[in-house]
């Protein structure tokens, strides 16, 4: 029995394989000159058959339909070093039911100007009011610019007129305070015009000598109609400046004595009055003024009614606080076709009447000029040419005359009209806050009907309405009032650098998601945005 035991032992041993450890080496050298042989043959054969740009072109055709997750990752490909970042956003249960997983974020519209960068994205954010419209993504060719002092405002309606000037729009400052926009301009090689008390005359009887081609319009109804809303703009200025002067809205018999009077000196808008003949008109007392004040015979009458009326035109004679500003032929009109600012930054902007007075003048010299021009155009059937209107400061005409809210209002609805692009630029939503809440409510609504509103640093007391105009969320709310947090300052030089919403705007169109993004001024613009020329600034030199 132990001899069978040993038998079956040793068949074991025979019927398993055992391998030392020189076998094993054996082996592994063995397999790899097996490896080296066979990556020899493949150079060779690559070499026999064509060069690096051949084997590109073979790795291409295998590989045409399988792009790999960052392109195609081989020699040639040039697969994509990184991918764009999600960015996490926000809705409601029902805006984003169904969605999820399967949103696709679209990309931003490149058209228009390019303002900047987005803050998330870090892609090009173009826009504008007159490129937008074109394009036919907003309805009307209007934008507003809000934002606390300080934090680039001017600097970005200088990057849209700037670069839309070279595109063929032509930008009108439409009265410039500062003035802020006089050295781009001139840089366009713009028109620079100055009214200012001693500086300049600007008749506001007197439309250009644009409104008087009119005439030339051959078909009478189209001819009728310009003539018309010129001589409407014309009246509706000068009954805002008398009311600005009087503190009070034109009683209706003196608004009629007005029109009849600007009618009766120039019927047919050929020839402009000034401001002294429209007085002496009305105190020579002729039977078409005595009729409309409802006088007749009674001279008495007549000049009691029209005593508030006579009172304002003398204050803007030559012998009222304004000398000839506003009594003498016009020094300087607007050039069609060519860039333009009012320069009215010598007049007392302490005087509010004055500068409003000043500011609505200019706008509607501005607005009458291309509308005329528009008019013109259409008659002879040539391409018109495209303005952007300017409107900054905004707050300081309503401020004069609560009436002034629907000057404005009246103004902007007609370059809208036209198809005249404008931007108007105020601080905060409190700008238009008047004393009475009717006005407040048409005042808000230049907000509210602007296709696109840019909205720099606001503190959160300072949005009125915005939230509900425009479904501002909490982040959107937050992130402005981030903005307005005063620049830190370098405690080795002693200078401070840009404030953290320095050239930061979120821009809105209607309630739809903002999209924030940040203007970097250019080397070529900084000279000509430069809002503290009067002041030594030490931090000048700070990007």
């Amino acid at each position: 029995m132990r001899e069978q035991r040993a038998e079956r032992g040793r068949g074991e041993r025979v019927g398993a394989l055992t391998l030392s450890k020189r076998d094993v080496r054996r082996m592994a050298r063995t397999e790899k000159r097996a490896r080296q042989d066979a990556a020899k043959a493949e150079r060779a054969a690559r070499r026999s058959t064509g060069g690096i740009l051949q084997r590109w072109a073979d790795a291409r055709r295998e590989n045409t339909a399988r792009p790999g997750p960052r392109g195609w990752n081989r020699a040639g490909g040039a697969p994509a070093g990184m991918l764009e970042d999600l960015f996490e956003v926000q809705g409601s249960a029902v805006q984003l039911c169904g969605f999820f997983p399967f949103t696709a974020g679209a990309g931003l519209p490149v058209v228009g100007v390019p303002l900047g960068y987005h803050t998330r994205r870090r892609s090009t954010v173009c826009a504008d009011p007159v490129s937008w419209f074109t394009a036919g993504i907003i309805s009307n060719p209007s934008a507003f610019v809000l934002g606390q002092p300080g934090l680039g405002k001017s600097s970005l309606v200088h990057r849209i007129i700037t670069v839309l000037s070279n595109w063929g729009t032509i930008p009108l400052v439409l009265a410039d305070s500062r003035p802020d926009y006089v050295h781009t301009i001139r840089a366009l090689g713009g028109q620079v015009i100055a009214f200012a008390p001693g500086k300049g005359h600007v008749n506001p009887l007197d439309l250009g000598p644009v409104v008087a081609q009119l005439h030339q319009i051959a078909d009478p109804v189209a001819r009728k109609e310009a003539l018309d809303e010129m001589a409407s703009r014309r009246l509706a200025q000068l009954k805002s400046m008398i009311g600005m002067i009087l503190g009070r809205p034109l009683a209706p018999h003196e608004a009629s004595v007005l029109a009849q009077a600007v009618h009766m000196l120039d019927p047919e808008l050929r020839t402009a009055p000034v401001i002294t003949d429209l007085t002496e008109l009305i105190r020579s007392r002729p039977e078409g003024l005595r009729n409309v004040a409802l006088t007749y015979d009674d001279p008495a009458a007549f000049d009691a009614r029209v005593q508030g009326l006579l009172d304002a035109l003398v204050s803007l004679g030559p012998s009222g606080p304004y000398g000839t500003l506003f009594s003498e032929p016009t020094s300087e009109h607007l050039q069609p076709g060519r860039p333009a600012v009012f320069d009215i930054s010598g007049a007392n902007k302490n005087d509010g009447v004055l500068m409003a007075a000043i500011q609505s003048l200019c706008w509607n010299l501005g607005s009458a000029t291309v509308s005329a021009e528009s008019h013109l155009s259409r008659a002879a059937g040539r391409r018109r040419r495209t303005y952007i209107l300017v409107m900054d400061e905004l707050w300081q005409v309503l401020r004069a005359s609560g009436e002034m809210v629907h000057f404005v209002d009246t103004i902007t609805r007609l370059n809208r009209g036209m198809g005249i692009g404008q931007v108007m630029v105020t601080h905060t939503m409190k700008d238009l806050k008047l004393p009475e809440q009717h006005l407040t409510d048409v005042a808000w609504g230049f907000v509210e009907r602007s296709a696109m509103v840019f909205l720099g640093g606001l503190a959160e007391g300072e949005m009125g309405n915005l939230e509900e105009a425009f479904a501002l969320t909490d982040a959107e709310v937050a992130q402005l009032s981030d903005w307005i947090g005063e620049a830190p300052v370098d405690p080795w030089t002693g200078k401070a650098g840009l404030r953290p919403g320095a050239g930061n705007f979120l821009l809105k169109t209607g309630k739809e998601a903002g999209i924030p993004f940040h203007t970097q001024l250019t080397r070529a613009e900084k000279p000509h945005t430069e809002t503290n020329r009067d002041w030594d600034m030490t931090n000048h030199d700070v990007v």
